[in-house]
């Protein structure tokens, strides 16, 4: 009688502790996606900061073409405050909608530098050239950081979604990440045209 019983309570604190295991590979899961998520934001908003002074640069050479630089200052400010709201919660909506806000401004950049070919003094200008460089630098490393993201979103909603992982993360309210998917396929393959 006495030996069942310590098997009993041995057999619980088994079953506990493998519960809580579970519970912390999915509290570091969740961590490591938040932290390849914050990643991703440190590059975007050294990208954020690049652009206006791409702006102001080439506003003196496209005089005539005030609607396109208006039009990447207002998408940049909408992929800004989208990715404020993402940084807060990178909820799977979050995720989604600072995706979009992204493909947006990077399909206006890569107008805005098609534009800019046709200005060769602006093409000349030092100033210009080296900003197109270091936004180029920081869409390269955008890329890299989405890519850690995404895998590391993978191996979280993989152990999520394993049994018996699934019957704690669900109890336990643990939701699914979202991966970083580009709205318009064609922007990821037709990079930012940087030319000197």
């Amino acid at each position: 009688m006495i030996t069942t019983a310590i098997v009993i309570v041995v057999l619980i604190a088994v079953l506990i502790v493998w519960l809580i295991a579970i519970y912390n590979g999915l509290v570091a899961l969740s961590n490591q996606f938040r932290n390849a998520f914050a990643q991703i934001d440190v590059q975007l908003q050294r990208r954020y900061d690049l652009i206006p002074n791409l702006v102001e640069t080439a506003k003196g050479y496209l005089k005539h073409e005030r609607e396109t630089l208006e039009a990447v200052i207002a998408a940049r400010n909408t992929a800004q405050a989208a990715a404020k709201r993402a940084e807060a919660d990178p909820s799977a909506a979050a995720v989604r909608e600072l995706s979009g806000a992204e493909s947006a401004l990077g399909g206006l950049l890569t107008k805005f530098f098609a534009l800019s070919e046709a200005y060769p003094d602006l093409k000349a200008n030092q100033n210009m050239a080296q900003l197109q460089e270091e936004l180029a630098s920081t869409e390269n490393r955008i890329a890299f950081a989405r890519q850690a993201y995404n895998d590391a979103v993978m191996s979280y909603n993989t152990k999520r979604e394993s049994f018996p992982d699934v019957l704690v993360a669900a109890r336990f309210g643990f939701q699914a990440a979202a991966q970083w998917i580009v709205e318009d396929p064609a922007t990821v393959r037709q990079a930012v045209k940087v030319s000197f």
